[in-house]
């Protein structure tokens, strides 16, 4: 009987230890995390893989999706701002717009960490975690030119992201690193004429309005030519792209699919690459995005220095933000199972 006691002891004592461990855990902080929309797979895979490494490290979080609607995105802030968060996470749908809901936040002590898109024009951003934009850019084109078999010259059109998107410009400039030598050489040419963000960005990375460009694109320039590759910077909007092309006949019968770029590997991109519908992507791990985005929580809680690897590349129109580069990884049909099966990121019968 006193076995029988003090074993029951024991265990309460246990279930005491590891009750308040869990309440001590929910005690390390709060956080807040602003997303922009359940649109795009690769929101959710950032919102799922934050909330599950924040809980895994002991932090109570909050996350909302905004729908791509401006006002939402700041009422959810403001409103994680009255909950009484200790760090914002935003990934901004336009990131212009926050200046004010982020003097609230400085005025309450928050950090804020800019998430995968800068926050511009405003003082009060503390750390940047993302990818190498330029460089995302870079690999789009340079599997383009890689792709193109022969002298040319070979007919492409360029789109870009979204205008009210810093990461926009940045796919923008660093494909165009790449082609305008080649543009300028005269060994692809743009048909069209239209070139720079001006004339190519697609608002709110809207595919139905890439597809209706790229209709146009094709009934105006198109008629006697044809399209060699195409410039996109996001799957969403290649998926577009690759429906007008498949609505006048290519990738039919003789007539060969143009070469189409992407980023960020969503499922339906992959799916199109192995038909051999695009050509290309490039795969941003947004696991480890937010591994790193818990790191900069961990760090500025813990009253510490987040750990970054760039502070001279993002200039948000008020300060450079320290910043935490990661490295995006091309993918198209000859390393597409190594790199999105093998590291775990996809099973294969979500692609097969």
């Amino acid at each position: 009987m006193k076995l029988v006691k003090s074993l029951i002891a024991t265990f309460a004592m246990g279930a005491v230890i590891l009750s308040s461990a869990a309440a001590y855990a929910q005690d390390k902080g709060y956080v807040g995390i602003a997303m922009p929309t359940k649109s795009s797979a690769r929101w959710i895979s950032d919102g799922n893989s934050m909330v599950e490494q924040f809980a895994a490290a002991g932090y109570k979080t909050d996350l909302q999706y905004a729908e791509d609607d401006i006002p939402n995105q700041l009422a959810q802030i403001e409103n994680m701002i009255v909950k009484g968060v200790n760090v914002l996470v935003i990934a901004a749908i336009d990131g212009t717009t926050l200046s004010n809901a982020l003097e609230n936040a400085a005025a309450s002590g928050i950090k804020v960490i800019a998430y995968d898109r800068l926050i511009r024009d405003s003082g009060n951003v503390d750390y940047y975690a993302t990818f190498d934009n330029f460089k995302v850019g870079v690999q789009q084109a340079t599997s383009l030119v890689n792709g193109l078999k022969g002298d040319g010259p070979f007919n492409i059109e360029l789109f870009g992201g979204s205008p009210d998107d810093n990461n926009a410009f940045f796919f923008y400039n660093g494909a165009m690193s790449v082609l305008q030598p080649l543009i300028d050489s005269g060994k692809m040419v743009v048909k069209s004429g239209q070139m720079g963000m001006d004339k190519v960005g697609t608002l709110r990375w809207d595919g139905a309005v890439a597809q209706s460009r790229m209709d146009n694109l094709l009934s105006a320039y198109y008629t006697d030519a044809k399209v060699d590759a195409v410039l996109s910077p996001y799957d969403g909007l290649s998926i577009g792209i690759i429906s007008s092309l498949k609505g006048v006949g290519y990738g039919s019968g003789d007539e060969k699919m143009p070469l189409v770029s992407g980023q960020d590997a969503e499922v339906p991109s992959v799916k199109a690459l192995l038909a051999g519908e695009q050509y290309s992507t490039v795969f941003k791990d947004t696991r480890e995005l937010a591994r790193v985005t818990v790191g900069m929580v961990e760090a500025l809680i813990g009253g510490g220095t987040p750990e970054i690897n760039d502070t001279k590349t993002y200039n948000n129109g008020v300060k450079v933000i320290p910043s935490f580069l990661l490295e995006p990884v091309s993918v198209d049909i000859s390393n597409w199972e190594k790199v999105l099966i093998g590291s775990g990121y996809y099973k294969m019968d979500q692609i097969k």
